[in-house]
Order: C-alpha cells, then sequence, then structure tokens
C-alpha cells in the first residue's frame, strides 16, 4: 500500500480528525499555522498541502509560487481556474464526505506520479517522453517518437555515443547496415532546437560520437 504525505494548512480540527479515521491510516499528516513553512515541507520533502482557503485568507495566497508541487484547495466558494488551479492544483468544496476526500488525494497523488515519472532531465532541458515533448524554460517542442527516444539515450550514456550504437538503441538496426538515418535525423532536430530554441550547440559529435 502507497505511503501518502499531505500537510495541511488552515484547519487543525480536520488534521485531527484525519489523525482519528481509520482510511487514513496509511497517510502522514502534519499541521501547519505557518503558510511558508507548510509551502517549503511541500517542495522539499514531498508533502502534499491541503489548504483550507477562505476568502478571509485569500490574500495570503496570491502572487505565492505553488506551481513545483500538487496541492488540494478546501473552499466554500469557487476558484477561478486561473487563479491557482493548475494540472496539479485541484479544489474541492465544502461540505465534502471523507470517502470524497480520500479519492481526491489519491488521485493528485496518482496523475503527479505518472507525469513525475515521464519526465527526464537533459541539460538544461525537460523531456515528456509520455507526451513527446522537449520543454526549456516555459518553451516547448512537439517530438517524434524516434527523436524521443533519441534523446532519452543521450540522457542514458554520459559518454558519446556511436552512429552504430545509435542505429541498434534507436532504430534496431544492425551495427553493420550503411544507412545515413542518424545523421538525418540529426540534422532536422538540431534545425528544429535551432528555431524553437534558438540553440545551434544542441548536438555535437566528435571522433567517438554524438553528444550533448
Amino acid at each position: 500500500m502507497s505511503k501518502y504525505n499531505i500537510s495541511i494548512f488552515g484547519n487543525k480540527i480536520f488534521s485531527e480528525i484525519l489523525d482519528e479515521v481509520k482510511i487514513f491510516s496509511n497517510f502522514t499528516i502534519k499541521y501547519y499555522d505557518d503558510l511558508n513553512l507548510c509551502i517549503n515541507e511541500a517542495e522539499k520533502k514531498n508533502f502534499i498541502p491541503i489548504f483550507f482557503v477562505r476568502k478571509s485568507n485569500l490574500d495570503l495566497f496570491k502572487n505565492r509560487e505553488l506551481n513545483n508541487f500538487p496541492s488540494l484547495f478546501v473552499t466554500d466558494f469557487s476558484i477561478q481556474k486561473n487563479q491557482f488551479l493548475t494540472e496539479f492544483k485541484e479544489q474541492i468544496k465544502m461540505p465534502f464526505s471523507i470517502i470524497e476526500f480520500n479519492k481526491k488525494i489519491i488521485s493528485i497523488f496518482a496523475k503527479y506520479k505518472f507525469k513525475k515519472n515521464s519526465l527526464i532531465q537533459l541539460k538544461d532541458y525537460t523531456i515528456n517522453k509520455n507526451e513527446r515533448k522537449i520543454k526549456k524554460n516555459t518553451l516547448e517542442l512537439q517530438l517524434s517518437e524516434k527523436e524521443i527516444n533519441f534523446l532519452i539515450l543521450f540522457s542514458e550514456n554520459e559518454e558519446p555515443m556511436s552512429k552504430k550504437f545509435v542505429l541498434k538503441n534507436v532504430w534496431n538496426y544492425s551495427s553493420e547496415s550503411e544507412t545515413h538515418t542518424v545523421e538525418t535525423h540529426v540534422h532536422r532536430l538540431r534545425k528544429k532546437i535551432l528555431k524553437k530554441f534558438g540553440d545551434s550547440n544542441f548536438i555535437k559529435i566528435n571522433n567517438r560520437g554524438y553528444y550533448i
């Protein structure tokens, strides 16, 4: 059974109730009076924060950097989508059942874990292997399956990769095959990266092979 870590801000009684409910026995639950401490815990220790947001404390959340972790906003009013709710930021409105709350938390964890497992860091870029995209800062580029597999290979190998190695591991070609497949794909990929990110030095080559 998965262990869930949640931190709660804004409702100490609710955190005490969760400690007493059997279905939350696999949860680590911490309560915070300090919003900054709650956010720091979420960023550094992989706790998912449960924010109890009311109109009276709404200003506390404005202009906050909350994009680095999933979270759940518990409110008695509707939050605008572009205000706080992003891919892993969800809302549940009061009143709600404990069962509904439990399902919401597990759903957020599952979606975030799936997303996190699909992300691969390659130098200054982030590869999303499930969506077949490469991203740098706010810019992202859609790639083909072969291009993504090629870039994943770079992330798994620190040393330069020979043409024969790439052919075998990306295209499943025999190392003895005579083909310009690798050169062609590298040329096209370089053009795409240059056009989108302005990076003219993305894939390099030396006498040992291709590297980033």
